[in-house]
């Protein structure tokens, strides 16, 4: 739910016209992301300030009842299509690419794919992308299954740049200086069934610190530009409360409107 800064950021860009040749996101990047391309302001927001607390959207009884925290059916089925609908059509319309990221059980690497229509496959590959291991079952797609793409690479700003996009904009939900720790030694028991997405969430950490040291280096190389939260966003991963969803999002769109010169000045270059 740190997500709810990025989308502050992204309606900004919205209302404001900076428009993307493609995107690519992880997890919540992927799920809140996709309606960048479906040009539906504020959706992300509202629907998780208006069913976060419902037992079907996110709940121990939801994990308990069908094996995932996040309701898949409530989340990916009821809610774009009929509770809070997903334009489906102005996805479709919109040149702009967008990948959605998730790590392949099998491998423990994570594999883009790119959403262009906002169907059923798209559904699964964003639901993949943001099923968190422990409290999710596994994705199957095409005969492969997938967890969250966060797994093994938490930033995907190496996929853009191999997709030959040179001018990368990097939205991210910690604060500059955050160093993330290891899992719990918990996990490794939890995921015995799934030994390569054990070993990546073993490593986790060591990637996504690595990961911030390069994004560090590109920034400062002016090879990338990156955008995040200037303090620790306040709220938890699986965050509820209807007050703190909204103040992560007006963080976003503070830091948006604050970078907003920077960005149209980068873009064009």
């Amino acid at each position: 739910m740190r997500g709810m800064f990025t989308c502050g950021v992204l309606d900004v860009f919205m209302e404001e016209g900076v428009a993307f040749d493609g995107a690519a996101g992880i997890s919540a990047g992927a799920v809140f992301g996709c309606n960048y391309k479906s040009r539906q302001r504020g959706r992300a927001l509202r629907y998780n300030k208006t069913y976060g607390r419902a037992w079907r959207y996110c709940s121990l009884r939801s994990l308990i009842l069908t094996g995932d925290l996040y309701g898949a059916d409530f989340c990916y089925r009821k809610l774009p299509d009929e509770l809070d609908v997903f334009d489906r059509a102005a996805f479709r319309e919109n040149p702009m690419a967008f990948y959605a990221g998730a790590a392949d059980v099998e491998t423990g690497k994570t594999v883009y794919h790119r959403c262009g229509d906002g169907g059923k496959e798209d559904m699964l590959w964003l639901r993949a992308s943001a099923s968190m291991p422990v409290v999710s079952r596994p994705v199957e797609i095409g005969g492969r299954r997938y967890l969250d793409g966060g797994v093994a690479d938490p930033v995907p700003y190496a996929f853009m740049e191999k997709e030959g996009y040179d001018r990368n904009v990097a939205i991210l939900t910690q604060p500059r200086g955050y160093v993330k720790k290891p899992s719990p030694g918990a996990m490794g028991v939890l995921l015995r069934k799934y030994p390569a997405i054990r070993r990546a969430m073993k490593e986790r950490h060591v990637v996504y610190n690595r990961q911030m040291d390069e994004i560090g280096e590109r920034e400062k190389a002016g090879r990338l530009l990156v955008i995040r939260p200037a303090r620790d966003l306040g709220i938890r991963r699986t965050e509820r409360d209807p007050q703190a969803l909204q103040r992560a999002y007006d963080a976003g769109r503070e830091e948006g409107f604050r970078r907003l010169n920077e960005v149209k000045a980068y873009l064009k270059g």
